[in-house]
């Protein structure tokens, strides 16, 4: 059941706002499992305060408006297409109150994954290249201040980049695995395995790198555990590209997709510490436009020796 408690005066403009809930429900059960409150219900209550998630009943306070108070929070016209209480804070139904961490220092595990829920919506909404644009433009909000994970048994959480960082970790993930029905997978089976019950972020890292068969534990020290934004550093002489990773934790190694030609697009391999090359036709140009952009990474091209 869907409840809706709004001020009388505001009854009209709640009718119109809240029919986007229909799509979000549908859109985040499959992306995550079934909506995990069936006996409680799914209920929007007006509140003078922007936006909270609380068990079955979030409260509501965005004006009857699209965006975050109006703003599209990644500045690509995307976000203007849908509330951001509703998407934001019902994903939280899954990720915070389905399953919640054992300690504030992992809340990523709560807020990555839940801007992660505003790709997704905006995937569902207007397909996949605007949940692609939606995610990059968030990198726009991320600081790299301090780590995403906080510290642990003294109630302190990480940086508020655990929110667009999340996001874009949980992206970049995606992108590697390059199987969406597979990822699909993956973040049902949280939901699943750990229903209505608390968990930590080692928990949900290890879950993902054995679901996918892809040691991600690298990655994840990466992006959780420092604030260095891997360097993918390239290079194309005599017919070949070559790349190799910087500013990277030890081991680091990502699969990449790696412009090859005009014709055959980009071929999947691994780049690591070391320079790894292909064969290309493209020149400098032609490559550089040819980079994946929805891993979160930095592309530098340097000079060939």
């Amino acid at each position: 059941t869907c409840d809706y408690w709004v001020l009388d005066y505001n009854v009209d403009k709640a009718k119109m706002q809240f029919a986007q809930v229909a799509l979000m429900l549908k859109c985040f059960e499959h992306w995550f499992g079934p909506y995990p409150f069936y006996e409680d219900g799914y209920k929007l209550v007006e509140a003078p305060h922007l936006g909270m998630e609380h068990q079955s009943a979030v409260a509501y306070g965005n004006g009857f408006a699209n965006g975050y108070r109006g703003r599209d929070l990644s500045g690509t016209g995307w976000g203007s297409k849908w509330d951001y209480i509703i998407i934001h804070e019902s994903g939280h139904e899954w990720f915070a109150n389905n399953i919640t961490t054992n300690d504030i220092a992992d809340m990523w595990v709560h807020e990555g994954f839940t801007t992660y829920s505003e790709v997704l919506y905006t995937e569902c909404q207007s397909g996949k290249k605007a949940g692609d644009a939606y995610c990059q433009g968030l990198r726009s909000r991320i600081k790299n201040d301090r780590n995403i994970i906080g510290h642990y048994g003294v109630n302190k959480e990480g940086s508020g980049d655990m929110y667009p960082k999340g996001a874009n970790l949980l992206h970049t993930i995606r992108t590697i695995i390059n199987n969406d029905e597979l990822f699909r997978e993956i973040l049902r089976g949280i939901n699943k395995k750990w229903y209505h019950q608390t968990l930590t972020s080692k928990d949900v890292e290890e879950f993902i790198s054995q679901k996918s068969g892809i040691d991600f534990s690298k990655l994840f020290n990466q992006y959780l555990r420092t604030t260095q934004i891997p360097v993918v550093e390239w290079k194309i002489a005599n017919g070949q590209i070559e790349c190799r990773l910087s500013n990277c934790v030890k081991g680091l190694s990502i699969k990449l997709w790696i412009p090859v030609s005009e014709n055959s697009g980009a071929w999947q391999m691994v780049c690591d510490s070391k320079w790894t090359k292909i064969k290309s036709s493209l020149n400098e140009s032609a490559a550089e436009s040819g980079w994946n952009k929805n891993y979160y990474v930095e592309y530098k091209a340097v000079a060939p020796n």
